[in-house]
């Protein structure tokens, strides 16, 4: 097959040998947005993240398989992937581990009232605070039982939550209590203490989490989005904020985040800047999972 990498791959030069031993042709370029240094018609293969919002996917007249340096599939055009019957694969299970370790962390710091002790750290103020929470047998709701859902779901139940999920495919799982239907979400939100959000951005689930849903959740509910910016309503959250424990949020609708955005000034909200998938390990497991993917494309 010939391929073209490009630099989302950051190990992608130290693995060209390999690919070419497993029978691939391959051209490299670093920057997505840059000028292709083949012909469009050349690729039959890519590895990329955002190559397509910089070049028309329509050009790659021979296109016929894309391997994702990414877990989402929102950059890419996937009504024009399915109808070419274009093969395409994502970097599932790469991102799962570290994503899960960010998401009971912010509910952690939330709970153990971290910024209160640090703050008081940083002034050499000695003061107790009485309103810790523990994690144990809160109800925990993972809003898309994925890859990373999973991961979120097994690291909860370590510290004996109840865990929940609500997904498009509901199906029996150790690591969950139950998994419920997506249209059985505003049952399921109402008894969460936590609510995860780990899943994909499409016409379906943008705005999932609106008034409606906010309505809906505890007094004291803590919601952790590390799925997709637009996943949640951000008008309605900011109006609901106060009603709930606070908020863990990871991604934006709009990023980089506008300065100006009230977002970053409420007390109650751990902001950080689309990074909860950084991990040692990432560069290993994601080179593992695409030479497997290249390999078996090669044996086809």
């Amino acid at each position: 097959m010939n391929l073209l990498l490009t630099g989302a791959w950051a190990q992608a030069k130290e693995n060209i040998k390999e690919l070419e031993d497993l029978g691939h042709s391959v051209v490299f370029m670093q920057y997505e947005k840059d000028e292709l240094p083949c012909e469009y018609d050349w690729v039959e293969g890519v590895v990329c993240n955002g190559l397509f919002l910089h070049h028309q996917i329509e050009k790659f007249t021979n296109l016929r398989y894309i391997q994702l340096t990414s877990a989402g599939f929102d950059r890419v055009p996937m009504d024009y992937v399915k109808a070419n019957n274009i093969e395409i694969h994502n970097a599932r299970g790469v991102y799962s581990a570290p994503m899960a370790e960010f998401a009971i962390s912010g509910v952690l710091q939330l709970y153990k009232q971290v910024e209160f002790f640090r703050e008081n750290q940083r002034n050499h103020v000695w003061e107790k605070h009485r309103g810790l929470l523990e994690l144990t047998d809160k109800n925990v709701l993972v809003v898309g039982c994925g890859s990373v859902g999973n991961e979120c779901a097994k690291r909860f139940r370590a510290f004996d939550c109840n865990v929940y999920g609500v997904d498009l495919y509901p199906r029996e799982d150790e690591s969950y209590k139950a998994i419920y239907p997506l249209d059985e979400l505003n049952n399921a939100i109402q008894l969460a203490d936590i609510i995860v959000l780990t899943l994909p951005l499409n016409e379906q689930t943008k705005y999932l989490i609106n008034e409606e849903k906010f309505s809906l959740m505890k007094q004291g509910a803590v919601l952790v989005n590390i799925a997709r910016g637009a996943v949640v309503d951000t008008d309605s959250l900011l109006e609901n904020i106060d009603k709930l424990g606070g908020a863990v949020l990871d991604v934006f609708e709009e990023e980089p985040l506008s300065e100006t955005s009230p977002l970053w000034d409420k007390q109650n909200i751990i902001l950080t800047p689309h990074n909860s998938f950084v991990g040692e390990g990432n560069g290993e497991r994601l080179n593992t999972n695409i030479l497997n993917e290249l390999g078996r494309a090669s044996n086809a």
